[in-house]
Parts: structure tokens; sequence; C-alpha cells
């Protein structure tokens, strides 16, 4: 989080109010990236043990990674845990532990995305609320905007 925020005042040309205050938020509660693993992840495992998945179980998990990354700790691997939940509530229960097996050997590899994409979340938004604010981004400066 240090680093984000100073990634954002120095990189992006967000004031340290709003660094100060969108980011630790973000960092809770916007796990954009968890959300999409989760998603895709139990669709893998659907199609490789041959469940066919239907519009209302895909809404279904849709709303359950969401949900599940919103209230997901923020350390390394958490996403694995949550996936259990997300597989279960599609009915996938009798594939939990071998699909999460199939993930667990390159989960690191993903953690690392998925921090990557919750970091660039977390980055756009304070951008798009110092934006509102009226602040002039370091960005927008050095790009030749408005």
């Amino acid at each position: 989080l240090p680093l984000t925020i100073e990634t954002a005042e120095e990189k992006v040309g967000v004031s340290n109010e709003v660094a100060s205050f969108v980011l630790p938020l973000g960092a809770t509660i916007n796990m954009d990236g968890t959300a999409l693993y989760q998603a895709v992840a139990v669709m893998f495992i659907a199609q490789i043990y041959g469940v066919d998945l239907a519009l209302a179980d895909q809404l279904v998990i849709v709303l359950t990674a969401t949900l599940a990354s919103v209230g997901a700790a923020g350390v390394p691997s958490a996403g694995i845990i949550t996936l259990i939940i997300v597989l279960n509530s599609v009915g996938m229960g009798q594939h939990v532990q071998a699909g999460i097996a199939l993930i667990l050997g390159v989960d690191r590899i993903l953690d690392m995305i998925r921090t990557s994409v919750n970091v660039t979340g977390d980055l756009t938004c304070s951008a798009v609320i110092a934006r509102s604010e009226g602040e002039e981004l370091g960005l927008m400066a050095a790009a030749g905007g408005d």
C-alpha cells in the first residue's frame, strides 16, 4: 500500500488527500483481479470435468465471485479459499478438491497477476476521483491532455 500511494502521488499526480483516502479503501474492497480469476477458474474447472453451466449458473458465478472478492482478505492466495465458495455456489462441490489441485500448481503466478490487476484498478479509481475533484493529473499534463 505505501508503494501504491507513492506511485499515485509521484507518477499519476494524485494529491495525498485523495490517495490516502481512496487507495486504502480500494485495497480492502476493490479486488477486481480476484473476481475475474474466480469466475474464469470456475469456468475452467467446469470445462475440465465436463460440467455444463447454464446461463443462470454463470450469473451465479459472477455474483458470487464479486461478493467473495469483496470479502476476501488481502493476503497472498486468499483467492483459493474463496474459490471453494464459488465452486459450491453452482453445485460443483464434488469437483472442489480436484479443481483446487489443478489451480494450485499455478496459483502463485496467477496471484501475482491478480495483484497487478487489483493495484491497477485502485490507481485508476484514485485518478478518476482526483479528476472529478478538479485535480490536474501528472499523466494528463505529460500526455498533453486537458
